[in-house]
């Protein structure tokens, strides 16, 4: 069974990424143009960009006093981006890949939850601050594009989520609201759901960060996206064009603050859509732009699902050789023990 769902999964994922392979194909038009020693430095700071998100990961579960192998850590994060990017509803199955991970590494059941969603939550957080950023280096061209009002409503709802996500009494209150609601919907008492609902916000009241741990956590978070974004800028020159400074961060937070949308699996052709229609907007070269867009999605988009799917692998056969020396370590008398029970069901039976 483990075997057949493996390959619907493969085949599920080639099947989603077949129907977008024009980003592929329109590599060979500025291929002629590629200086592939700056893909090197775009491929390093893109891998720096998925560090900083396993630290930031690896500074979350440590608020539960877990501190797990930071190269595990990149390989859950660069296998569960993987998943994210190449299935559909690919962040749910992604939090339940995540959550089984953090529960390996040590994590109690809480935590994990905590930190799946504290995850997400500095994400959204720090790429409305990085947006914000570019905002401020590009105030006049962004109110020309009528950017303005959506980053700021965007940074002030993200703060808002980050309050609520850090004071648990508001949590309570819309845990409940939540629960009232169902009831009503519902007509069924929810005591029992109730109940556990009280004991799980209970013990994840007990992580509680550290002001030094949120000044880190979205440090981290905004070193993510900024590295990623320096990424995108090495893509430039790798086509032969300067990078357009104005308006560079303004026009890629955007992009990625659409990308976000749960529109396409990894916002494709939502991403390059939008960083190109800004930055020519800002007075880019479109030729340019489309190329260096395209160099840029080959890097962060393509590479990172071989590598992301490789890392998924060798964490499968890593899980697989630590189940089989914990069966090993067994004692004897253990695995035995079913066997023994057996024999002496036989013995009492009537024939």
């Amino acid at each position: 069974m483990r075997v057949v769902v493996t390959l619907g999964g493969a085949a599920l994922v080639v099947w989603v990424l077949s129907s977008h392979t024009d980003e592929l194909s329109g590599l060979s038009s500025v291929a002629r143009h590629f200086s592939w020693g700056w893909l090197v430095p775009a491929t390093l700071v893109e891998a720096g960009s998925y560090l900083a998100l396993a630290i930031l990961q690896r500074r979350l579960l440590g608020v539960g006093g877990v501190r797990p192998p930071l190269t595990t850590l990149s390989a859950v994060t660069l296998a569960s981006q993987a998943i994210v990017n190449s299935m559909p509803a690919g962040g749910a199955v992604a939090a339940v890949y995540g959550f089984r991970w953090f529960r390996r590494l040590g994590a109690s059941d809480s935590l994990a939850v905590w930190s799946l969603v504290a995850t997400v939550v500095v994400g959204v957080l720090s790429l409305a601050v990085v947006a914000s950023a570019g905002l401020a280096l590009a105030t006049g061209e962004g109110a020309s594009l009528d950017l303005v009002p959506v980053t700021v409503g965007v940074l002030v709802a993200t703060v808002g989520i980050g309050a609520l996500f850090l004071y648990h009494r508001p949590q309570r209150a819309v845990a409940v609201w939540l629960l009232r609601a169902s009831r009503r919907l519902t007509g069924r008492p929810l005591a029992g759901l109730e109940a556990r609902a009280a004991a799980f916000m209970a013990r994840v009241a007990e992580y509680r960060p550290s002001p030094l741990d949120v000044v880190l956590v979205i440090s981290w978070g905004a070193a993510n996206w900024v590295l990623d974004c320096a990424c995108f800028a090495l893509s430039f020159p790798a086509v032969g064009a300067g990078i357009p400074w104005k308006g560079l961060l303004l026009s890629y937070g955007a992009g990625q603050l659409a990308a976000n949308l749960p529109i396409t699996p990894g916002g494709l052709g939502v991403v390059e859509g939008s960083i190109t229609i800004a930055l020519v907007a800002f007075g880019g070269n479109r030729a340019s732009t489309v190329g260096a867009v395209l160099v840029y999605r080959l890097i962060s988009f393509w590479c990172q699902l071989v590598v992301g799917w490789a890392a998924a692998g060798w964490l499968a056969v890593r899980a697989g050789r630590t189940r089989r020396q914990l069966a090993g370590d067994r004692p004897k008398d253990e695995l035995l023990a079913p066997v023994v029970a057996g024999r002496h069901e036989e013995d009492r039976s009537p024939c």
